[in-house]
């Protein structure tokens, strides 16, 4: 397989490993969300260092290892990105696999278990028709200051939403226009929608405008967007405003 042709079976299998846990019915709650995270990591690690074992490997669910960074290739995967719409069985929750390559989220894959599709960067579709009112992706829980204050700014509908990944593929699929985080997250939640958003032809950066480089010793990503390119000017110069 090609390491695009990889990553899309990881994301695909990794997803029905989940889907068969959880319907099992035999766990709930937090262990179920732990089950779910320990069992797809295990699959995902073991079968990457069997098929490229002279690449590097950063998880959310593995002990980072220095090793890493004196690799060019790093994969790098989220085995369950929203680990509680996982347990609560909503759609909005993904399985993340990247290959970063000199820092660069060259090849991703995202899959979305709960909806039965794999969306990849080697498979680009169109994007579909804007709205005229753009519709902005935000936490279910707790939505980014700047995101509301942009929202506002240029008129935007807010839609609460889950995982990171269902976030950035809303915006591929022409669920939403703009996804703009500011809270803090890390290498594993963006890389894999990174790869995929840019492979569709969708503006992806920092909120200051530059690039997403992968594969730092602090694995740390404070902000993103991704967004429909029409919008990313305004974005970016929206936020740039906000003290």
């Amino acid at each position: 397989m090609t390491d695009a042709e990889l990553a899309a079976h990881l994301a695909h299998v990794a997803g029905r490993i989940l889907l068969e846990v959880r319907d099992s019915g035999l766990i709930s709650g937090k262990a179920l969300g732990d089950a779910g995270d320990k069992t797809a990591n295990q699959f995902l690690c073991h079968a990457l260092r069997e098929q490229r074992p002279d690449d590097g490997l950063l998880s959310e669910e593995e002990k980072d290892s220095a090793e890493r960074l004196s690799k060019s290739r790093v994969w790098i995967v989220d085995p369950v990105d929203g680990t509680r719409e996982y347990g609560e069985a909503r759609t909005d929750w993904a399985v993340h696999v990247a290959l970063a390559v000199d820092g660069k989220p060259e090849i991703g894959a995202v899959g979305l278990p709960g909806l039965g599709i794999v969306l990849r960067s080697d498979q680009p579709s169109a994007l579909p028709t804007a709205t005229a009112k753009p519709r902005m992706v935000v936490s279910r829980t707790r939505p980014a200051k700047e995101a509301v204050a942009v929202a506002e700014q240029i008129g935007a509908e807010l839609v609460p939403m889950g995982s990171a990944g269902a976030k950035a593929m809303a915006v591929v699929r022409g669920e939403a226009e703009i996804y703009l985080h500011t809270g803090g997250q890390y290498e594993w939640d963006s890389c894999a929608p990174a790869a995929v958003a840019a492979a569709h032809g969708l503006h992806v950066s920092r909120i200051d405008g530059s690039p997403l480089l992968y594969n730092q010793s602090d694995v740390y990503m404070p902000d993103l967007l991704i967004c429909r390119p029409e919008w990313a000017s305004r974005v970016l110069q929206i936020v740039g405003t906000l003290a």
